[in-house]
């Protein structure tokens, strides 16, 4: 039995804790973090053109890397949609202060903490204007919006609020990165359920330990959030901490 306790022990070491730590180190080299949200660039990172320069309808989901010391293992991640011939852009986000669900906190293509966003999903045209819909209900729908609602880690978070989303509206076939933490978050009562693309199956015991096995999502095994896995259909590498590595993931 001490023999089987200590082989678990190697593979979180090796899977799960290895990387962590070298992605801390390299994290911490690093000369361009911000050391605080008001020295933080939020600017657009001019990843959509401006809404006026673009008739078409457009849904895009968004992640980048948050603040701080947070950044060396997690993603946040936010939705944006505008129907055909609008005037604006209108991004969705959950965050731990201030209104539950933000509704144009920040631009829609905004750095976070500094982070460039990088596209997961970005869907044009008649496509787009026919999820939109769905889009807005399920933002209205979230379960967890009301204030106190936020949990930072395990979840649920924003990243929990955008899987959501993606699971209510399966059309969006993407999968969010592994760094998203809080992602795989689910209540108790639904352990076992479909993944957020619905291709696949995927347990949760409470967002501290998981597994994902999805023809979208691939493979994945999230142990306290950190999440090890393999992308079949694009191929990758999902490393703790250090993210995707491999084919790009994003869905155009």
């Amino acid at each position: 039995m001490l023999a089987a306790f200590a082989r678990i022990l190697l593979v979180i070491l090796g899977l799960f804790l290895l990387p962590l730590g070298s992605h801390a180190l390299w994290w911490a080299m690093r000369d361009d973090v911000a050391p605080s949200w008001r020295a933080a660039d939020w600017s657009s990172a001019e990843l959509l053109p401006a809404a006026s320069e673009a008739p078409q309808a457009m849904v895009a989901v968004y992640a980048a890397r948050v603040g701080r010391w947070r950044g060396i293992f997690a993603h946040h991640t936010w939705i944006v949609v505008k129907e055909a011939g609008a005037s604006r852009y209108t991004r969705y986000d959950k965050v731990g202060w201030g209104s539950p669900v933000r509704t144009n906190g920040w631009a829609p293509d905004g750095r976070w903490f500094g982070n460039a966003p990088q596209p997961v999903v970005v869907i044009e045209g008649a496509e787009a204007e026919r999820l939109i819909p769905q889009i807005r209900q399920a933002v209205a729908s979230y379960p967890y919006q009301t204030l106190g609602a936020y949990n930072a880690w395990p979840g649920p978070n924003s990243n929990t609020f955008v899987a959501h989303v993606m699971r209510s509206v399966p059309e969006l076939g993407a999968a969010l990165p592994p760094t998203a933490l809080g992602k795989d978050w689910q209540p108790w009562r639904e352990i076992v359920g479909f993944t957020p693309s619905r291709t696949g199956i995927q347990i949760s015991l409470g967002g501290y330990a998981g597994l994902a096995l999805g023809w979208v999502e691939g493979i994945e095994i999230d142990f306290m959030g950190l999440v090890a896995g393999i992308d079949i259909r694009r191929p990758a590498l999902k490393i703790p901490a250090w993210g995707r590595i491999g084919v790009d993931a994003i869905t155009w």
